[in-house]
């Protein structure tokens, strides 16, 4: 067995070569539009572009309440033929994807435009990837093993929370193992995307909520991160104003469009700090959760975030200490160990706040050693941890959100 200091060190090293990589590879980012009525804007774009036809990618309650209604319209008004395939849950699974991927053949799709949130936006990334590369979702796993530019894709987010319209990231489960795929590689972003508040007006306080403790923890974690640096901190610091300015009002009147608008553009700043400066053990731990129970993302986020700060509180001080000033929540002359408590504290009291639990009740004791032998490979080999733990500690730590 290797000690765990010469493991930290290799991991360490190896982050290192990321952040070279990660400060001077260009990432592309898709071409913005951003307000009331953006993606209908997004619609005139595709049309623009001369498909015969494109694969609508969402979710089967977001056709159901008729979210799609203006969208398909604005796309049968200028001509663009589409076929819808909704079969996307939350935490999509390869089959899921490789059903998607047999309907855009079907149709002879030559594009994607994905409509929804995360687990949408992350199996059209993947269903895109399988349509012009010639392998299995498992070979695709990893750091830049998109080896053929995927098929032309278009995002339109209706949460506020994964940024995933602007991330190098799609991730999909094994359906057999149970275990987390993250594709990370820059051709999966897409062309373009539409930041369009309109469309989140009517989620429920609880999904905004999440979905909103997504971009916070995304946010939270790049700034943290090993691999930050001046471009990622400034999205990262952007996010975080937003979010403690809007996320409140955003649950407490779901239909206050300045809100909505300032939590999409939050969880587009924050999805440019993490793809860049990467996420860390919040990430891995509730991906684990979300493969295991099938917990939403932002859910499972909401639940780790505090117990993860905790653990990386005595390596993080200062960056938590500049987050709580962002924040709002320097009144005096508190030294930085007291501002990065406060901001621990304040991300609890939003959660507790918001009705999110600080448990997860599917936990079970019995996949905890599972869990954290997923959640370490995960994150030991693809993020900057302020913090390394071992076996144990994690363990110790998933221990403490049994119900």
């Amino acid at each position: 067995m290797i000690p765990f200091s010469i493991q930290v060190a290799g991991y360490t090293n190896l982050q290192k070569v990321l952040k070279i990589a990660a400060k001077n590879v260009p990432f592309p980012r898709p071409t913005l539009f951003s307000g009331p009525g953006s993606s209908l804007e997004l619609c005139d774009a595709i049309g623009q572009m001369g498909y015969e036809n494109i694969l609508i990618v969402t979710d089967a309650m977001l056709v159901k309440i008729g979210l799609l209604k203006d969208i398909t319209a604005r796309l049968d008004k200028i001509g663009v033929k589409y076929t819808i395939f909704d079969g996307v849950l939350p935490d999509p699974t390869y089959t899921q994807v490789e059903d998607g991927l047999v309907v855009l053949k079907k149709n002879k799709c030559q594009a994607v435009l994905a409509v929804g949130g995360g687990s949408s936006i992350d199996a059209a990334k993947v269903i895109c990837a399988r349509a012009t590369n010639n392998k299995p979702i498992r070979k695709l796993a990893g750091m830049f093993r998109v080896f053929r530019p995927i098929l032309p894709l278009y995002a339109i987010p209706t949460t506020a929370g994964t940024g995933s319209e602007v991330t190098v990231a799609a991730v999909v489960s094994d359906p057999v193992t149970h275990a987390k795929t993250p594709i990370m590689d820059p051709k999966v972003v897409p062309q373009m995307a539409a930041l369009d508040g309109s469309l989140m007006t009517g989620l429920p306080s609880h999904i905004t909520a999440a979905t909103g403790m997504d971009a916070l923890t995304h946010a939270v974690e790049a700034y943290i991160s090993a691999n930050a640096f001046e471009e990622t901190d400034a999205c990262a610091l952007a996010a975080t104003r937003l979010i403690m300015q809007n996320l409140e009002t955003a649950v407490k009147d779901g239909g206050n469009l300045e809100a909505r608008q300032n939590m999409a553009l939050a969880s587009y700043y924050a999805g440019l700090a993490f793809t860049k400066a990467g996420v860390g053990y919040v990430h891995a731990i509730a991906h684990n959760f979300g493969a295991y129970y099938h917990t939403p993302h932002g859910l499972a986020n909401a639940i780790v975030l505090p117990h993860v700060l905790d653990y990386s509180k005595d390596a993080s001080i200062e960056r938590l200490a500049k987050l709580a000033e962002v924040s709002g929540l320097k009144k005096g002359k508190e030294s930085k160990a007291q501002l990065a408590q406060k901001f621990i504290d304040h991300v609890r009291a939003m959660s507790r706040d918001f009705g999110i639990p600080e448990k997860l009740e599917a936990l079970k004791r019995e996949d905890i050693a599972g869990i954290t032998k997923n959640a370490l490979k995960e994150a030991h080999f693809t993020y900057a941890v302020p913090k390394y733990m071992d076996a144990a500690t994690c363990e110790n730590l998933i221990a403490k959100m049994v119900a």
